[in-house]
């Protein structure tokens, strides 16, 4: 296989491709793709607000909703060639429908919820509030920003980490710097230029920025926007950026965190929510080789079923073959690279401090994989006996196979243990109990940006814990970065300037309809 020469794409044109940091195979080591020479952030930035801030503001709401199920159609047409690729990230076919599919079904999603919304420039948001006894009213309305939206993506998805963010800034009206992560980024980059190549985007509205970000987060002012995914203390470093301060650019984050998933104290080996959750945390152990930020981290379940739990998951864990992704019956593929492998064996040594290693933790019998040339990891699971008093299993994350079974006494208990991870993308809970959901929920909702619940009735039906859906709020509050993504229309607020308008009802009419 040839390697691929990335190039930046800036101002409607490919830039000068390959020549730098050559990026290697998660499954085998060879060279993929070289990065390119570093492009200039101040032309993307000028660019993106001259041109393509107009071109966008002139389509209306229902336009731009067209224009994302053209970019889905276009995707969806050549996705076979990101299949073929993302096995080189360590990715199973079912990883990467995760990854490919889910990326394009909420380009789908938002085409579909742009449909009701009206064929305008403006958009009026709630009820119009009568401000005096006369002829005088206030209406609030949302019109785009006149800047940019400046996307710094993981490397985890490379697909739908850059399409999630897109779809509500584009049909909100603002156009995007994509900034992928080095790693994987050939697959970014693969996506990206498929969306270009359809021709379905205005000028201006579009721009890929590999490699260094230069002095971008510098020039950004309080019309611009930056959508951050990835660790708390790179979010950290760019929310302090002076810039950022002073010019109160808008900054929403979505960092990883240590989310929990709990068995609920009705069940037990022979109730379905317990087969339920083994067979969840082991999904979620495993799936894109646990590289995901709503993973279980943390399964808390009843002291009681503790052994039982242990138990049913390392057995099903046994089941798991990790291999080539490639390969027929390979459940688990690659971690992200070697480096990530190291950093999740080390993060591994650190919680073994306050765990037990139940099983895992190095490099497992592989099929059709060489394990001195490939990240491969065993799906690892720990065991901490003291949850309240540690500390560690709460604050460090294997950004990998990795998860921790804690035991609680009762359901306040549970909510106690979830609230120690400082704030969480996801948590869940198995549990046919009514009174044990309502008593968690009202305990732990406020530390967790989504809850699942998961029972006999709705399994067969649930998107599952670590599914961010389209339609649904993402994010979290405290470590998971206080930012929030999709949430439908939603979504599409952190891209829009939220203005009160006052004037005779006359008026309103003609500015909602603008």
């Amino acid at each position: 296989m040839s390697v691929i020469a990335l190039a930046s794409y800036a101002e409607d044109k490919w830039l000068q491709a390959g020549g730098g940091t050559a990026l290697a195979s998660a499954v085998d080591g060879h060279v993929v793709a070289e990065m390119p020479a570093a492009a200039d952030p101040a032309a993307m930035l000028a660019h993106a607000r001259r041109v393509g801030s107009a071109n966008l503001r002139a389509m209306t709401f229902q336009q731009r909703g067209k224009m994302l199920r053209a970019m889905a159609d276009a995707l969806t047409a050549r996705k076979e060639e990101l299949y073929e690729l993302s096995y080189e990230t360590g990715a199973t076919r079912g990883d990467s429908a995760f990854d490919i599919d889910g990326g394009i079904g909420t380009l789908f999603v938002y085409a579909s919820k742009a449909k009701s919304l009206p064929d305008t420039h403006v958009l009026a948001e709630g009820d119009r509030e009568a401000l005096s006894k006369g002829n005088f009213a206030g209406q609030h309305i949302l019109t785009p920003l006149r800047g940019a939206a400046v996307h710094i993506n993981a490397y985890n998805f490379p697909v739908w980490g850059m399409l999630e963010k897109l779809a509500p800034t584009l049909l909100a009206g603002m156009p995007a710097i994509v900034k992928p992560a080095t790693v994987g980024a050939y697959l970014t980059a693969a996506a990206f230029r498929i969306l270009i190549e359809a021709n379905v985007v205005p000028a201006g509205a579009l721009q890929l920025l590999l490699g260094s970000a230069g002095d971008l987060i510098d020039r950004l002012d309080g019309q611009d926007v930056v959508a951050f995914t990835g660790s708390a203390d790179t979010a950290a470093k760019l929310k302090a950026n002076p810039n950022v301060i002073a010019k109160a650019v808008r900054f929403t984050a979505e960092q990883d965190s240590l989310n929990a998933s709990v068995l609920g104290p009705d069940a037990t080996p022979d109730s379905p929510e317990f087969d339920l959750f083994v067979k969840e945390v082991v999904r979620e152990m495993t799936q894109k080789a646990g590289q995901k930020c709503t993973a279980i981290r943390r399964a808390i379940v009843p002291a009681a079923q503790i052994d039982a739990v242990q138990a049913a998951i390392v057995a099903r864990l046994a089941k798991t073959t990790v291999g080539n992704p490639r390969a027929e019956g390979v459940r688990m593929g690659a971690l992200a690279g070697q480096a990530q492998r190291d950093d999740v064996r080390a993060r591994i040594a650190t919680l073994r401090e306050e765990a037990t290693l139940v099983c895992g933790g190095d490099v497992p019998a592989l099929l059709d994989a060489d394990g001195e040339k490939g990240a491969f990891l065993a799906p690892t699971l720990l065991r901490c006996d003291t949850p309240l008093t540690a500390e560690i299993v709460h604050r460090v994350e294997a950004f990998g196979p990795v998860s921790t079974i804690m035991p609680y006494g009762d359901i306040a208990e549970a909510a106690e243990i979830a609230r120690k991870g400082e704030g969480s993308l996801v948590c869940s809970l198995f549990s046919h109990d009514a009174a044990a959901i309502g008593t968690f929920l009202i305990e732990a909702a406020s530390s967790h940006g989504r809850m699942l619940i998961v029972d006999r009735d709705s399994a067969a039906d649930s998107t599952g814990h670590g599914a961010a859906m389209p339609h649904m709020v993402h994010g979290g509050p405290g470590r998971a970065g206080g930012g929030e993504e999709l949430g439908g229309l939603i979504g599409m607020g952190h891209y829009m300037q939220r203005t009160a308008i006052q004037g005779a009802p006359a008026t309103l009419d003609a500015v909602a309809a603008l």
